[in-house]
């Protein structure tokens, strides 16, 4: 088969073929994301934990600062994350391995100076204003010292978008996946023995966050061990130039989605004793389902980091019929794992946050919400990484209109209903993305639709789902809740192996 010259994309006929090509490539990539996705499960251990031994309002505590950090660190970070995946896999696909090395120190260079810059002054501000502001002591001490995770945050992002960009992904099973988790949970049990009760969960945090940034640091720059040191680049501020321009809008809507991820728990401590049933408790048991609801999200792990370099050497080369086909073969893959999980939680969500105590079960009216919310979100994903490698600020103007519905949303709702109404509040403007995001790949793109890909989980999840709702009907509690759920993937487990047998004979 003769090769593809730059620029010229490949006829349309032979997109199919040439995703089987990349087939084996991706498959092995989602392997190890994963085993790093199962792994980086192991993190619930901690909230658990903290749920536990000491209970919901501290649960709560924590989760505010952690999700106030979080979107903090998209600030720090501004984008690079993305934009060296796209800028490596770019300089790797020609070949360019000493450039891919300038671009990694630059990046790491930069991310850790603007996050170490940015944590001084939130951390400032926090101890000034926090007051002013009308939070409560307890979450203005347990905010400044969970920012003092940002340039751990940071490193490890950067290092693992690097080993993400040279098709690497099993670097984040080692520093997401197991150490993070371990020091993680390691540095709260000794923290609790050492009698710092209040701070720490937030002392793990920290802890957890520079472990696993360090070892993502090493297992990159073991990548580029025996490039040559000259520099890849003829000018590093030029370089620096490039690489900030093409993250400032990837910053914008990172900035944003992490912010419309985060901001129902944002804005239920806002409004701790200010609506009707928000109290720092409920707030605490809601935080658990998010958590619950939130291990959808980490699907991605499994296949944006392997799609992201995949597609952006596809439309670097201008083989843009093979990226739509490789995306359509994905939204399948996808939705097989998805739709199960997200109908098991939907199924037993009172049994999982029994798990956390009793105290937790009024969680399972907001799961479902949730989970759905979560669910839209990590489907929509895949689109994102499309528009990123591609039109990057697309994905910004969507998040900005997504950003002022769900702002909208809960300030109405939260007043109105309480926990209950900031569940419903994310729900409306993620389905919003989605539909902004399918509407850009048909029309700006001119990608095809691709339901034929879609109806096989669909149908397969429908079928499944009405004998497991007969057993809920005839059934009572927590025994109806799991024989429903075994029922389900029962039928939805036939239906799959039927599938996978035809398709591959």
């Amino acid at each position: 088969m003769a090769e593809e010259a730059p620029g010229i994309p490949p006829p349309a006929e032979d997109a199919p073929a040439r995703v089987d090509e990349t087939g084996v490539e991706l498959k092995r990539g989602m392997f190890f994301n994963t085993i790093a996705m199962l792994a980086s499960i192991l993190r619930g251990v901690f909230i658990l934990l903290i749920a536990r031994l000491l209970g919901p309002a501290s649960l709560g505590t924590f989760s505010i600062a952690w999700a106030a950090t979080d979107v903090v660190s998209k600030i720090g970070i501004f984008g690079l994350d993305g934009a060296i995946t796209t800028f490596i896999a770019r300089a790797e696909a020609v070949g360019d391995h000493t450039r891919s090395r300038a671009l990694f120190r630059l990046a790491v260079a930069l991310a850790m100076a603007q996050s170490i810059v940015l944590a001084i002054v939130v951390v400032g501000a926090v101890q000034l204003l926090g007051n002013r502001l009308g939070l409560q002591s307890e979450m203005v001490s347990a905010l400044a010292l969970v920012l003092c995770a940002l340039p751990g945050i940071a490193l490890y992002r950067i290092s693992t978008a690097v080993s993400r960009g040279m098709k690497v992904m099993q670097h984040d099973i080692y520093s997401r996946g197991m150490m993070e988790p371990f020091a993680t949970t390691v540095a709260f049990v000794l923290a609790l023995a050492l009698g710092f009760t209040r701070s720490a969960p937030a002392m793990a945090a920290i802890v957890g966050s520079v472990a696993s940034g360090i070892v993502a640091l090493m297992l990159a720059a073991n990548l580029f061990r025996g490039v040559p040191t000259e520099r890849g680049v003829g000018s590093l501020r030029a370089e620096a130039l490039r690489l900030l321009g093409y993250a400032a809008p990837i910053s914008g809507y990172q900035l944003l989605n992490a912010f419309i991820s985060r901001l129902d728990l944002i804005m239920l401590g806002y409004f701790i004793n200010h609506a009707p049933g928000v109290t720092l408790a409920r707030v605490g048991i809601y935080s658990a389902v998010v958590d619950i609801a939130g291990a959808l999200r980490k699907i991605n792990q499994a296949f944006n980091p392997i799609f992201a370099p995949v597609v952006a050497q596809m439309t670097v080369t201008g083989a843009h019929e093979r990226a739509a086909a490789t995306y359509a073969r994905l939204s399948q893959w996808m939705l097989w794992i998805l739709l199960p999980l997200t109908s098991v939680i939907v199924l037993a969500g009172d049994a999982i946050l029994l798990i956390y105590g009793p105290a937790f079960r009024q969680g399972n009216v907001w799961l479902g919400v949730v989970t759905l919310t979560c669910a839209t979100s990590t489907f929509v994903s895949l689109g994102e990484t499309v528009i990123m490698v591609q039109r990057p600020r697309l994905n910004l103007v969507h998040s900005v209109i997504t950003c002022v519905l769900a702002i909208g949303a809960l300030l109405w709702l939260i007043p109105r209903f309480g926990v209950a109404g900031a569940a419903f509040g994310v729900l409306f403007p993620n389905v919003v993305q989605g539909l902004l995001r399918y509407a850009a790949l048909r029309l700006v793109f001119g990608w095809k639709d691709s339901w034929g890909n879609l109806r096989p989980p669909v149908v397969a999840t429908i079928i499944a789902i009405v004998p497991a709702l007969a057993c809920r009907a005839l059934l009572n509690g927590v025994p109806s809740q799991l024989t429903a759920t075994a029922v389900f993937l029962a039928v939805f487990g036939l239906i799959w192996w039927k599938y996978h047998f035809r398709a591959t004979n």
